[in-house]
């Protein structure tokens, strides 16, 4: 009897496929972070939650960019078989929270307008498309290292 070959991130379990995005999720956030830390905008992060305390920016940034990493883990596993398509489908990933993220839902919890397309819009999504593609390859690097064996 022959057997089908099963990709390794579809074959790693679910709690491998999620640490898997964690990580990715966190290396594309910490190089994301650095870059609206240049910028002077990590603090406006913080302001989600109350604060402009950068160390507060960089937790709910990185708690933020886990979160996304893990979902990222759930809905793509199956189709994020190699490195190519998992950076490209991280890239996508990135994008749609990109809309959801910097233009809806942050300027809704800040008080401000939705939907701005200004140079830092632009600059955001910069940094979104950067971040998916880390999370992408991160992810295909590291799932297939921890399948059960």
């Amino acid at each position: 009897m022959t057997t089908v070959p099963v990709p390794p991130t579809t074959a790693a379990t679910l709690p491998a496929r999620i640490a898997a995005g964690a990580a990715g999720g966190l290396v594309g956030g910490i190089m994301f972070g650095v870059l609206m830390q240049m910028m002077g905008m990590i603090t406006i992060v913080a302001m989600l939650v109350g604060s402009t305390s950068a160390v507060l920016g960089w937790l709910v940034h990185l708690a933020i960019s886990a979160f996304i990493g893990t979902t990222f883990a759930i809905l793509f596993a199956r189709w994020a078989t190699s490195p190519v398509t998992s950076a490209m489908i991280g890239m996508g990933y990135a994008a749609v929270w990109w809309v959801l993220g910097t233009l809806l839902l942050m300027p809704v919890r800040l008080g401000t307008e939705v939907f701005i397309f200004n140079a830092t819009a632009w600059q955001g999504l910069m940094g979104h498309l950067m971040y998916g593609l880390l999370l992408g390859g991160v992810y295909a690097f590291v799932a297939p290292r921890l399948q059960r064996h």
